[in-house]
């Protein structure tokens, strides 16, 4: 997770990877710890091992199958080809992180992650929540979707009639969910049901 907007879509997708019986390994920008806390009054530790057990408890997860890194854990799996590049997911994806991605920097653990999964042919899914969107970041895009990653914009659709905010929420997820295929909850189908 990285500092845009939109941290209950990431809050979203951890609890339905985890519901789906899916390891997930974790890793949160500083900006993201500040969205999380403006936007859902979580605020988590600012020590890495603190926040491992405080992200265990909020989930209900053990460390076999949740897991968070730190920004400067270069000894963690994700860092290399060696142990990660299978697929990664970051949302919400920040416009400072989809950049850096573009332009090959890979100054954190998040950045590096990515670049490893793109160095190794894997399914790297990123979910910017940014609007309105300039030149820059249409073109990081276009450049990013060139090189294999898939662009899966924080944009529910609304033919499944939400009643609340967190419909729009799962709708994002199981977009996710469908592309990483993963079993999730069932979608609304298209075309919606007449009536």
């Amino acid at each position: 997770m990285t500092g845009a907007s939109g941290s209950a879509y990431g809050l979203g997708l951890v609890q339905a990877l985890l519901a789906a019986q899916q390891r997930v390994d974790l890793l949160l920008s500083d900006a993201a710890l500040q969205v999380l806390a403006q936007e859902c009054d979580l605020k988590w530790p600012a020590d890495t091992t603190a926040r491992q057990h405080v992200l265990a408890d909020y989930f209900g997860a053990g460390l076999d199958r949740l897991r968070h890194y730190g920004l400067t854990d270069w000894y963690a799996p994700a860092a290399s080809g060696s142990g990660g590049g299978g697929r990664m997911v970051i949302c919400p994806c920040s416009m400072g992180t989809l950049g850096a991605l573009a332009h090959g920097i890979s100054d954190n653990l998040i950045r590096r992650a990515a670049d490893v999964v793109l160095k190794e042919g894997g399914q790297l899914l990123l979910v910017p929540r940014e609007t309105p969107l300039t030149i820059i970041h249409l073109e990081n895009m276009v450049r990013l979707a060139r090189i294999g990653a898939i662009i899966l914009p924080a944009s529910p659709g609304f033919y499944h009639r939400p009643a609340t905010v967190n419909d729009l929420v799962d709708f994002i997820v199981e977009r996710i969910l469908t592309r990483l295929g993963i079993p999730g909850r069932p979608s609304p189908l298209w075309p919606p049901a007449a009536g």
